[in-house]
């Protein structure tokens, strides 16, 4: 099937929901959200955390009126495997990268190699990698490190909850993280290979989870443009798109007095002392809404008006 003919082809009406990608190796997140907008005609479209160009695995792309919950979703533990390489570093702390320096590598042990992949569980924070799209100044800090230009130095915390080495065949170690939203995996590898004196970069990275979202429920994109009229069965509901969080049914009055804005009292709906959905009689999501103190009285806050088109 030629480009002209897939262009031509009947295009799905804008989803509002949930598409779980595997993004494949080589093409920008950006890019990726691109093709399913052109060729899937999902004008309205985002996505819940970035994955360099060389990874690949679970992409949460959001259409629709899902774009409006990026923050929610983006709020989610991720799961990772990688590679890395031992005795280089490179100026992106990954296999795409310019080599900077290179070191000896034949001292470390297996038994060294793995304390060094389980000691990530004890850092608090890490640096920034230079080629990134963190801002300073109003200004991503990628602009500057192409320029060359000094870039500064820029720490965030990180929480590793589980590191485990897979296989080792030095110098390759093969692992998986479990880490918070938005930690930097290669930043991990770049600060490991300084630990052990040898340096050390990103050769591969598969994210294996997106939490709540699996590669278990991913496509495949190339399968997705070739498939158009498949779109609709891949994407996961809004209703369903924080599967996590509780929903409260609301009645008729309930939901009109949500969608004008109003904040409904915990004692004339019920709920836990947490995040929720609210949903209309047909299931329909309505807002997310969380506890808080009002006028006297314990009230859902909304903190995000939903509107799904019939």
């Amino acid at each position: 099937m030629n480009e002209t003919h897939k262009d031509q082809a009947p295009r799905p009406p804008q989803m509002h929901g949930v598409l779980v990608l595997d993004k494949p190796n080589g093409p920008t997140s950006a890019r990726c959200l691109e093709m399913v907008k052109r060729r899937l005609g999902q004008r309205k479209i985002g996505h819940a955390g970035t994955l360099d160009p060389m990874a690949t695995g679970v992409l949460v792309v959001l259409l629709g009126e899902a774009t409006k919950i990026a923050g929610f979703v983006t709020e989610g533990q991720k799961v990772y495997t990688g590679q890395l390489l031992l005795g280089q570093n490179t100026d992106t702390f990954d296999a795409e990268g310019t080599v900077t320096a290179e070191a000896p590598w034949e001292h470390i042990t297996p038994e060294m190699a793995r304390e060094a992949v389980d000691s990530w569980k004890a850092m608090t924070t890490q640096d920034i990698p230079p080629y990134s799209a963190v801002k300073v100044n109003g200004q991503p800090l990628y602009k500057k490190a192409r320029k060359g230009e000094e870039v500064p130095v820029v720490t965030k915390p990180v929480t590793v909850f589980e590191a485990e080495t897979l296989s080792l065949e030095l110098p390759l170690i093969n692992f998986r993280v479990r880490v918070s939203p938005g930690a930097y995996v290669r930043s991990l590898v770049h600060s490991l290979g300084t630990r052990l004196g040898s340096g050390a970069h990103l050769t591969q990275l598969i994210r294996e989870c997106s939490h709540p979202f699996g590669i278990a429920e991913a496509v495949q994109l190339d399968e997705l443009l070739e498939n158009p009229e498949r779109l609709a069965q891949r994407v996961i509901p809004l209703a369903d798109a924080l599967p996590h969080w509780p929903r409260l049914a609301l009645s008729p009055e309930q939901a009109k007095k949500v969608r004008d804005g109003k904040w409904l009292s915990l004692a004339e709906l019920p709920g836990p002392e947490t995040r929720v959905m609210l949903a209309d009689p047909m299931g329909q999501p309505v807002a997310l809404a969380e506890p808080q103190d009002r006028d006297g009285a314990r009230r859902w806050a909304i903190i995000r008006g939903l509107n799904t088109p019939a």
